[in-house]
């Protein structure tokens, strides 16, 4: 009989050094089954493959994770309701940014691969397999065949090339630059043949399935030529429902692709409607007018969160929110000063009081507790007023000093910027807030395209991701399209590129505990929690798949 070691032995066989890797890692015990799924789905382990490996590491650590469910069997037909939050822009898949917006594209546009939050690990969509060269520079993505456009024009790879190679153009100004800044450029598109695109990176990347995933939310595959200007009209992608009606402030009709490429949607369609605060939102699904609220906090929503007559959806989640201080102003150029009020803030506090004990403590880097990669032997922050104080003092401020915290009103942010100011008020430091609407806070800047880009203090929520790049890049790296902090630190910035390069799962701990420990002394930015995704439906809905930037209904019904 074949051990579990030869077993693996034969699994190794042709296999890259990466393959092998994530091997030893499960043989181990320092991946467990459900990481060794995830990670298998980025590179591209085969579904045979991974059973294969699970049942020779068959004593390998076990980890599961729950979903919402329900035993009743989906029905056909119905309009579903849902409370959103109102776009603060254009509906343009090239420059959303916002929670709002970026619900909006999901409901008519589908991605090359879906990071399922609830199950853990990426998935086929309109690419059905993908593979990488052996050190994660160039990966060769196999399209789904048979994909209609709403328009009727059949998905090939042309549409690919061209939804990528706009993405990445800088001449656009597109939201994704962020996340490609370093990784891809338009001539790294390549078509292979009509069904089979490649993308060549400007250096390796374990974790590029991940990074136009369903994570990357501006990602939506569309018609070549589309003029995104433009795409508001028509609303023209490949997904289960598409567009019947979009009135700017009020909110959108969906009604069901009969000619959809997977399985026929449940819902004969959707209305969303618009509101600008969470607590309309609840007001409207208590009420009755609404079916669901796409997402929420749990901060105000109390009264959700203890009837029965809801059914709450809820996922870990890396969502979290950053307060950024200007390392380019007085008294914020003292990294001591930064550290000060990091140390003043109550953690888990925050989660109990704010999130309803639904989330998990900040350690002031991106690294949250879901991800694989994260280094847990780098020291918690803790609360300690007195180590502040001595900081601020030694800072050259003894008896404090006054700023303005700039936040907008999204979820639970506001009631998060007066506790920050509260627990900064214990070390002298009198933060006075401004709170704005979202179109006023993600409004134009002299800086980027954001106000709160040019904030002394501001407070922002970032989504989702399956991986942590966007967040390690983008808000931290010198040239970082969100850098609200001004954070410029080239030892930083080469450690993030050593992170990314990174094929194998031991080497990015290591790496990013060094990110950690640096960010940790640094302090640009405040991250007191990463939050679990929350959404709520009624008793009837079922079937509803949620990320932190999105809600999925391709599988929605109501009983």
């Amino acid at each position: 009989m074949a051990t579990p070691a030869s077993k693996l032995d034969a699994l190794r066989i042709g296999r890259s050094a990466i393959d092998n890797h994530y091997l030893d890692e499960l043989a181990a015990g320092r991946l467990s089954r459900r990481e060794f799924v995830r990670r298998g789905a980025a590179v591209g382990f085969s579904s045979t493959f991974v059973a294969a490996a699970l049942a020779a590491c068959g004593n390998a650590n076990s980890s599961s994770s729950s979903a919402p469910s329900s035993s009743a069997a989906p029905t056909k037909g119905g309009t579903l309701k849902l409370a959103s939050q109102t776009p603060t822009g254009a509906i343009n898949p090239i420059t959303i940014s916002d929670l709002g917006g970026s619900t909006l594209l999901t409901q008519t546009g589908e991605f090359l691969t879906f990071d399922n939050a609830a199950a853990g690990h990426l998935q086929p969509m309109l690419a059905t397999s993908w593979s990488h060269n052996g050190d994660g520079s160039v990966w060769t993505f196999k399209l789904r065949t048979g994909v209609k456009f709403h328009n009727g024009k059949e998905m090939n790879a042309d549409d690919v090339v061209y939804t990528f190679k706009q993405q990445t153009d800088p001449r656009n100004a597109a939201v994704a630059l962020s996340t490609f800044e370093g990784v891809l450029k338009p001539e790294g598109v390549i078509r292979v043949d009509p069904t089979t695109v490649a993308f060549h990176l400007e250096a390796p990347n374990g974790n590029f399935p991940y990074i136009i995933s369903s994570d990357n939310y501006n990602l939506i595959i569309v018609p070549d030529g589309t003029d995104f200007g433009h795409w508001q009209k028509t609303f023209v992608g490949t997904g289960p429902f598409k567009l019947s009606s979009y009135t700017q402030n009020q909110g959108a009709e969906f009604v069901a692709n009969h000619d959809y490429w997977g399985e026929a949607p449940h819902l004969s369609g959707t209305s969303f409607q618009f509101y600008a605060s969470q607590q309309a939102q609840i007001v409207a699904l208590q009420g009755g007018q609404v079916d669901v609220v796409s997402q929420f906090t749990a901060q105000g929503a109390e009264g959700l969160l203890k009837s029965s007559s809801f059914r709450i959806i809820k996922v870990r989640s890396a969502s979290h929110r950053e307060l950024s201080m200007r390392n380019d102003i007085e008294p914020f150029t003292d990294p001591r000063v930064r550290q000060a009020i990091a140390l003043s803030i109550d953690r888990p506090s925050m989660v109990s009081a704010l999130l309803a004990g639904d989330g998990q403590v900040g350690n002031d880097n991106p690294f949250a507790p879901k991800f694989a990669s994260t280094n847990t032997s780098v020291p918690q922050r803790v609360q300690n007023l007195s180590k502040a104080k001595q900081l601020l003092s030694a800072a050259g401020h003894p008896d404090g000093f006054e700023t303005t915290l700039t936040a907008g009103e999204q979820e639970e942010i506001p009631a998060l910027a007066q506790v920050f100011a509260a627990d900064a008020a214990k070390i002298g430091v009198k933060i006075k807030l401004k709170i704005e609407t979202l179109t006023a806070y993600y409004g134009k800047s002299t800086y980027g395209n954001s106000d709160w880009l040019d904030a002394i203090m501001s407070l922002v929520e970032y989504g989702d991701r399956g991986v942590p790049n966007v967040f390690l890049e983008a808000p931290l790296e010198s040239t970082g399209p969100w850098n609200a902090a001004r954070f410029k630190n080239k030892t930083y910035d080469g450690l993030v590129r050593q992170y990314i390069a990174a094929v194998d799962l031991q080497t990015q701990r290591t790496i990013a505990g060094k990110i950690e420990r640096l960010l940790l002394e640094q302090t640009p930015l405040v991250i007191p929690y990463f939050a679990d995704i929350l959404a709520a439906t009624t008793a009837k809905v079922q079937g509803v798949q949620v990320n932190g930037f999105a809600i999925f209904l391709g599988t929605a019904s109501m009983t």
